[in-house]
């Protein structure tokens, strides 16, 4: 009775198969483990009479051996199946994957988005390759500015010789964004627009040939220059600290009519002097002023119903005065020792 026992799980044993390592180890188990089918019949075999137990523990042995020759053998065909297998990437990268950390200019820009957020800005963002048209004619550009001569804008296709606002480039600014979305919708208008830029500059450590901006615009009736100056002092508080104080220095812009740059006071000195803000104890951060009746006419926006105001600030020299990075190159060359001492910034 038992050798008929041990003949049938040996025939069992050459036919058993394996598809995954799963089903390898429910056989190992179901033939080799405590448990298992051999290790009852060598419990069986305790009764066996003396004259038959030579005969049915060679046969017993054999089955344990032809039992784990098969295991093993299976074994071996899941692994070279495994090796062999399309799905496996063998240019991947080795795990354990170490996680990344959210780049200086990234943390720097989500925190200027979250403070306009709280202040009822949306967000918008503009293609980086557009026109003519939208980065600078609409936007109150002269035909003969230098902002349009190829020593400082990237060309990418002259459509028309004859038209400029066909021409195709690379955007010098986000105030293009502004132009977009002034196009399509209508006042009240409350919108922000980040995004990478590109001018040709020579690469140096105050100057590259892409940065990043954030651009600002508030269009609606009534919209006044204090409150431009209440929206930039909050925001300069929230970015800096409470104790920040701000100034608007006259300038010009071909968007903006009045034109200011603003300052914060030397956020490093306190505004006492210091070499970082060259003794003066202000820093300029952007360039604002109150939207050109222009720029809302060539949008489609009735310049005597409404009034706006436009900012611009670029996120380098927020991330500069923040962390004090001496050098703008350092943010786009991907060392990994610069980039882990933001690692605790966010």
């Amino acid at each position: 009775m038992l050798l008929e026992k041990i003949n049938a799980l040996l025939d069992e044993v050459q036919k058993a198969h394996a598809e995954n390592a799963e089903q390898l180890e429910q056989l190992r188990l179901k033939y080799l483990s405590k448990k298992g089918a051999v290790n009852e019949l060598m419990g069986e075999f305790r009764t066996v009479a003396k004259d038959q137990k030579k005969a049915i523990g060679i046969k017993l042995n054999e089955l344990k051996t032809k039992a784990q020759e098969k295991i093993n053998e299976l074994r071996d065909q899941l692994e070279t199946q495994e090796a062999q297998s399309d799905d496996i990437d063998l240019t991947r990268t080795a795990y354990p994957i170490e996680l990344g950390t959210r780049h200086p200019l990234t943390v720097v820009k989500n925190e200027i988005i979250d403070i306009f957020g709280r202040m009822g800005f949306t967000l918008y963002q503009g293609p980086e390759v557009d026109d003519d048209k939208h980065v600078f004619t609409m936007l109150n550009f002269a035909a003969d500015h230098p902002a349009r001569d190829m020593q400082d804008t990237f060309f990418i296709e002259q459509s028309d010789p004859n038209d400029v606002t066909k021409n195709v480039l690379l955007r010098s600014h986000t105030s293009g964004d502004e132009a977009h979305y002034m196009e399509t919708h209508e006042p009240p208008i409350r919108v922000l627009c980040p995004g990478r830029v590109y001018r040709n500059e020579a690469i140096s450590a105050r100057a590259h040939c892409f940065f990043h901006q954030v651009e600002g615009l508030y269009v609606d009736k009534n919209v006044g220059f204090t409150d431009l100056k209440q929206v930039l002092l909050t925001f300069a508080r929230e970015m800096f600290g409470p104790d920040t104080k701000i100034r608007l220095r006259p300038s010009y812009f071909p968007f903006t009519e009045p034109s200011a740059e603003m300052d914060i006071s030397c956020n490093i000195c306190g505004g006492k002097g210091c070499a970082f803000c060259k003794g003066t104890g202000w820093v300029e951060i952007l360039g604002c002023g109150m939207v050109d009746p222009h720029d809302l006419a060539a949008c489609g926006i009735d310049p005597n119903v409404y009034t706006g105001y436009a900012f611009g600030m670029g996120v380098e020299r927020i991330a500069n005065l923040k962390y004090r990075v001496s050098d703008l190159r350092m943010f786009s060359e991907n060392d990994t020792r610069f980039l882990k001492e933001f690692e605790s910034a966010y």
